[in-house]
Order: C-alpha cells, then sequence, then structure tokens
C-alpha cells in the first residue's frame, strides 16, 4: 500500500515484508556485514530512493545506522547519536522480520551501540568497541 505523504516517523504499513529481499538490499546488507558503511549508504540510498512503497523507509532506517556508525568512525558524536537515532526510529515499524533482515535483532545491536556512545560522551568516543558495531542479519530462504 503506497503512501503519498506519510509522517515523517511512521506509522509506516506495508504489505511488502513477506516478499524476499531484492538485490540491492543484499548487496548493501554485505557491506554494511563487511563495515563498508560509506559504501552501504550508496547502495541503500539507491534503492530507497526508487521504492514508492514505505518498505523504502525500511531501506533508510538500515542505511542510517550504518552512517550513524560512519560518523562514530570518524569520531562525530553528534552525527553517530543523531543518525542511528533515526534509523531506529523509522526501524521499529518493520519488526520483527521484514524481507528476511531481523530488524529486531537490528534494533537491539544498534540500541545498544548508541547506548554505549552516550555513554562514552564526545570525548571519549575511541572507546567504543568494535565488537559493539552493529550487523545486519537475515533469517529464512533468500
Amino acid at each position: 500500500m503506497a503512501v503519498n505523504h506519510p509522517e515523517r516517523y511512521g506509522p509506516f504499513q506495508t504489505q511488502c515484508c513477506g516478499e524476499p529481499p531484492p538485490e540491492l538490499l543484499l548487496r548493501g546488507i554485505e557491506q554494511f556485514n563487511r563495515r563498508e558503511f560509506f559504501e552501504q549508504h550508496e547502495t541503500l540510498e539507491i534503492l530507497w530512493r526508487a521504492e514508492r512503497d514505505p518498505v523504502r523507509y525500511l531501506y533508510q532506517g538500515i542505511l542510517l545506522v550504518g552512517v550513524g556508525i560512519y560518523h562514530l568512525r570518524r569520531g562525530n558524536y553528534h552525527g553517530a547519536v543523531t543518525k542511528l537515532s533515526t534509523g531506529l526510529r523509522l526501524l521499529r515499524w518493520f519488526q520483527p522480520v521484514c524481507q528476511g533482515v531481523d530488524v529486531s535483532r537490528l534494533i537491539a545491536d544498534a540500541e545498544r551501540a548508541r547506548t554505549r556512545i552516550e555513554e562514552l560522551g564526545p570525548a571519549r568516543l575511541g572507546e567504543f568497541g568494535d565488537e559493539l558495531i552493529p550487523g545486519v542479519s537475515l533469517v529464512g530462504p533468500q
């Protein structure tokens, strides 16, 4: 069900979550999981901008979580917290699983990362452990 002007952060409703993940989504997830956050942004932006169904906000949410980590790695506290928070707001509408993406797990992992970033604050971002960088998990047949 396409929506012309949805609220910025939902509610989003789509019938597309039961569909298999598009090829560009799979490519973006591979890049995300290789920690190629700039590249995943470029890939998922193509998919997000081309899609008219509200499932586009799933793609944008994943993209923004990756951009948040990109900002973290560049020492940009505000950018990291803001992008992670925005991504999380978008992703919550697609739980638990959408197009094979374990959205609930991504949300939990991204929330842990954001909480740790907030605990560290701008001056201690370098102490963020790479083990807290979220990944995107796929479930079911691809």
